[in-house]
């Protein structure tokens, strides 16, 4: 099958989990309500791309219970294909708290043992990965257990037999694991990949230097094509043949910063997957990215393809 022809233009898998945390001012155990909705960063990928026109699928393994159910019908609501996706009565859906008071954000996660912990090759559906153009992962599936990155490499190997391309954001979380951990696991990752996305404290964390040149240097020794998210007040191509940077779009007012990246993420590759440029896919990156700070929540901000059309000129707004 022709990569152009293909009926997913991106797929991805990982953890998707509920998501509760208070409304107001109050922080977690101060007595206020609490709010509930869910978040993971390849499911919020995968809705920022079906809003950005593009057709997108999710796939991996959530409980049996109301929060897996919820987010497996809201991602459907979405128009994010699911069909991949499973749900056992063995081990529960992931959870996580977030906070954010007098300005500062913290998150607390409660997803040893969840369903998405116990991923095993076994649950992957080869025939469902070539439908695809591209398929997306994060390091953050790698770090959940053995079984999840040993599904990981499967999944690459897979996407080698079929021509698939790969996209990797190493999301590195030190909550999952330590550098010395990641490290060597994310480089692997990043060697198997055509589109290598992380940040520039990722790349810092990963290459042990804050030499930008030497950053550079590694980065082009890599097969894939590399976007370094905020670098110096700009995002950046990094290839063999040299660099492309943009500055980041102006945002007048910041509501919320959760969600920046898997918003970048998304309208980068919505951009590939429309056959534009590298160059115009990190333009479009950085504009969804730009959006999604300007309103709250995980996936909720994710602009639609005709938000972004007005921002970018194209489209007038009506309002009445």
């Amino acid at each position: 099958m022709n990569n152009g022809m293909r009926p997913i233009d991106v797929i991805t898998f990982g953890e998707s989990m509920g998501l509760l945390y208070p409304e107001g001012t109050r922080g977690i155990g101060q007595g206020g309500t609490m709010a509930q909705s869910f978040g993971g960063a390849e499911s919020n990928l995968a809705i920022g791309l079906s809003r950005l026109g593009c057709s997108s699928g999710w796939f991996g393994q959530l409980g049996y219970d109301p929060i897996g159910t919820g987010i497996l019908k809201t991602l459907r609501g979405e128009g994010v294909d699911v069909s991949s996706a499973r749900q056992t009565d063995a081990a529960p859906t992931g959870l996580m708290l977030r906070q954010n008071v007098r300005g500062q954000s913290s998150v607390y996660y409660y997803r040893k043992g969840s369903a998405a912990s116990q991923m095993t090759p076994d649950h992957v559906d080869s025939e469902y990965i070539a439908k695809a153009r591209i398929l997306h992962f994060t390091g953050i599936t790698a770090a959940l257990s053995s079984s999840c990155l040993e599904t990981i490499r499967h999944v690459i190997s897979v996407c080698k037999t079929h021509g698939v391309q790969i996209s990797f954001d190493p999301n590195l979380r030190l909550k999952l694991w330590n550098i010395e951990e990641a490290r060597p696991v994310l480089l692997e990752l990043a060697e198997s990949c055509d589109y290598f996305l992380p940040g520039y404290d990722e790349c810092k964390l990963l290459f042990e230097t804050d030499d930008e040149q030497e950053i550079l240097d590694r980065l082009r020794q890599l097969p894939s094509m590399s976007v370094i998210k905020s670098f110096d007040g700009k995002n950046v191509i990094v290839r063999e043949a040299g660099t492309y940077s943009l500055p980041f779009e102006r945002v007048d007012h910041v509501v919320d910063t959760v969600g920046a990246g898997d918003g970048f993420c998304a309208g980068f590759l919505a951009g590939i997957a429309k056959g534009w440029t590298p160059e115009e896919a990190l333009s479009l990156g950085g504009l969804t990215g730009s959006l999604v700070i300007q309103a709250p929540g995980d996936w909720e901000a994710l602009p639609t393809w005709e938000e972004v059309q007005q921002r970018r000129g194209n489209a007038a707004h009506i309002e009445r």
